[in-house]
């Protein structure tokens, strides 16, 4: 039996689980809160120490905000601040993480097969059906976007940080800050806004929201967003982490 220890790393907290080959958690998740700031070295030992209060596994899958291509970051958008999510840039650190090769470095800390992509793509792996075009988008943070179809993971866009409105990008728009002052009556009808925005864009089959903050999603906004809009758990995130596999070997 292949068993995968996949972990789902936020702006907040950083989770994670040993999966078997169907996806089963072997046991409960860990969490730890994200330490800022964090250079690369401390968030490869933070994942290695957390791996090491896990039973043991034959590979690693690890999902986490930004924009990465082929495991090496290009940019990520809570990590290179020194005090977490909406808080300054470091200069210091956002060179640091700029073409910082995660997958080799998580590779060589593990001593295992590594899987590294952005954290909204492991959460779909974990919902998707595999046909059509399928759009998942995690709240939480900020906002998260993958994009798969017919099951073939199409390359990432970081549609966080696109403008909305009000020189606010989507991360800030329908993030947790604004949840928080807004209140989630009010956020929830921001978030179906959104969605009836992109709808024309994606033309997707079938939209799944996910992450820590859709289970907050008032169930009238939901129903109002129609049937092509799924409530998935936010558990996806650590449950993709073998599908994850499969999927990202068939990204265009």
């Amino acid at each position: 039996m292949m068993t995968t220890l996949a972990i789902d790393c936020g702006g907040g907290g950083i989770k994670a689980s040993v999966l078997d080959d169907a996806g089963t958690m072997r046991t409960r998740p860990l969490r730890v809160p994200t330490p800022y700031p964090l250079p690369t070295a401390l968030f490869v030992k933070t994942l290695l120490d957390l791996g090491g209060r896990l039973p043991t596994a034959d590979r690693v899958t690890v999902g986490m905000p930004g924009m990465l291509r082929h495991g090496v970051v290009v940019a990520t958008p809570h990590y290179v601040t020194r005090a977490g999510p909406r808080t300054r840039p470091d200069p210091e650190l956002v060179a640091e993480w700029s073409g910082f090769d995660v997958r080799s470095a998580l590779t060589d800390a593990f001593g295992l097969p590594t899987l590294v992509l952005n954290d909204a793509e492991v959460h779909g792996a974990g919902v998707v059906a595999g046909t059509g075009l399928e759009l998942v988008l995690t709240l939480g943070t900020g906002l998260g976007c993958a994009l798969f179809d017919g099951g073939r993971l199409a390359p990432h866009l970081e549609l966080s940080q696109a403008p909305v409105r009000w020189r606010m990008s989507y991360d800030t728009y329908i993030g947790e800050h604004e949840r928080r002052r807004l209140g989630d009556a009010f956020w929830s009808r921001r978030v179906r806004g959104v969605v009836d925005g992109l709808r024309p864009v994606f033309l997707w089959d079938r939209l799944y929201l996910g992450g820590g903050n859709s289970r907050l999603v008032r169930p009238e906004q939901v129903a109002r967003m129609g049937d092509d809009v799924v409530v998935v758990p936010n558990s996806a995130g650590i449950l993709g982490g073998v599908r994850a596999w499969e999927m990202g070997s068939r990204r265009p």
